[in-house]
C-alpha cells in the first residue's frame, strides 16, 4: 500500500472564529471554506460540529472527525478498496476519495494526495570539522522571517485497543511499527514515507477515545523556536516543550487550542527503511524526552554592586 501520509485533518468545533484566528496565527494559510494549509498544501479543516457534511462524531469529547490519507496513484487507492471492503462499507465520494472507519470507529478517507513537492532550503549551522556550513557573512538569526509549517507531520490517536487499532494498520494498510512505548503504544508509519511516524496511538479508557495532537512538519530547530515563542507572544498557552523527543529525535513544542486537542511544531525527525528494527521503552519522561527546555525570566543579576560595608 503506497500510503504516503495524512493530507488533511477534519475537526468539528465548537467556535469557527475562534479555531481559525488559532491556525492562522500558527501559520497554516486560509484557503477558504474551512481550509488551513501548509506549503505542501497538506491541510487543517474545520466546520462547526453540528455541520450535515461532518462524519459522526466519535462519541467523545474529541472534535477530530477524519482522518484523510494521501496515496500515491489510483492503484493503491483500488487496492485500499478492494481489501477493507471485504468487511466493512467503503464509501466513494463525488471529489474521487473514498471514505470508510478504522476498527477503533475513526473516520478515515483516502485520496490521491494533494501534496505538492516543495524545494526549500533545511537550516544549516556552522560545526568545526563539518564541510557543509551557512555561508560567510550570513548570520543564523533573523528575528523577523517568516516561517510557515512545510507539511502534515502526524497525528496522535488516544485508542482503548491499541493492540486491535494497530493490527487493522499494520495488516490491512500496510503500516510499520519503528518504534514502541510499553503502556502507551506503537508509533506507526504508512508505505510510502520514509518519516519515523505519521501515526501514535496511546492506549486510554474508551471515553477518552479521540485526538491527542497533531503536528506539521517546520524548517529546522530554530523555526520551531521562533514560531513556538511567536505563538506564545500573541496570548496562546504551551502546553510541554520545547524540547527534543527520543523516538523520533523531533524537536517539538506543543499548545493548547480549542479544537480539543494539543496541537505541536516539529522538526528534523529520524527516517527510516524496511532495515530499522523497532525499540522499545516504557512509557516515562525519560523515554519520550531527550531535554526539555524552559523559561528563565532572570538569568543575570542587574543593578549597581551593593554599597562597601562601612568599618
Amino acid at each position: 500500500m503506497n500510503i504516503i501520509g495524512p493530507d488533511a485533518l477534519v475537526f468539528g468545533v465548537d467556535d469557527v472564529a475562534a479555531c481559525s484566528q488559532y491556525l492562522t496565527d500558527y501559520g497554516l494559510i486560509p484557503a477558504g471554506g474551512g481550509r488551513f494549509e501548509a506549503l505542501d498544501g497538506t491541510a487543517i479543516v474545520i466546520a462547526h460540529k453540528d455541520s450535515a457534511e461532518l462524519p459522526p462524531s466519535l462519541g467523545s469529547a474529541s472534535m477530530l472527525r477524519k482522518t484523510i490519507y494521501g496515496v500515491a496513484d489510483q492503484q493503491t487507492l483500488s487496492a485500499i478498496v478492494d481489501e477493507l471492503a471485504r468487511d466493512r462499507e467503503v464509501r466513494k465520494l463525488a471529489d474521487g476519495s473514498i471514505e470508510t472507519q478504522d476498527d477503533m470507529g475513526f473516520a478515515l478517507g483516502f485520496q490521491v494526495t494533494v501534496r505538492k513537492p516543495l524545494d526549500l532550503r533545511a537550516e544549516a549551522i556552522n560545526a568545526p570539522g563539518a564541510s557543509v556550513r551557512r555561508a560567510i557573512n550570513v548570520p543564523a538569526v533573523d528575528e523577523n522571517a517568516e516561517v510557515r509549517p512545510r507539511s502534515l507531520s502526524h497525528v496522535v490517536y488516544f485508542v482503548p485497543d491499541t493492540a486491535k487499532a494497530e493490527a487493522f494498520y499494520c495488516e490491512r494498510l500496510g503500516f510499520r511499527c519503528t518504534d514502541r512505548l510499553l503502556g502507551a503504544g506503537p508509533f506507526l508509519r504508512p508505505g510510502g514515507t520514509d518519516d519515523h511516524h505519521t501515526l501514535f496511538m496511546i492506549q486510554t479508557p474508551p471515553f477518552m477515545k479521540g485526538c491527542e495532537h497533531f503536528t506539521f512538519h517546520m524548517g529546522g530547530p530554530t523555526e520551531v523556536m521562533l514560531a513556538g515563542t511567536r505563538f506564545v507572544n500573541k496570548g496562546y498557552q504551551s502546553f510541554w516543550g520545547p524540547g527534543r523527543h527520543k523516538m523520533g529525535s523531533n524537536w517539538f513544542w506543543y499548545f493548547n487550542s480549542p479544537l480539543g486537542c494539543h496541537v505541536e511544531y516539529d522538526a528534523d525527525m529520524d527516517t527510516h527503511d524496511e532495515s530499522w528494527v523497532a525499540r522499545q521503552a516504557p512509557m516515562s519522561a525519560d523515554a519520550s524526552q531527550l531535554f526539555l527546555f524552559q523559561s528563565r525570566e532572570k538569568w543575570a543579576p542587574g543593578g549597581p554592586p551593593p554599597p562597601a560595608a562601612k568599618g
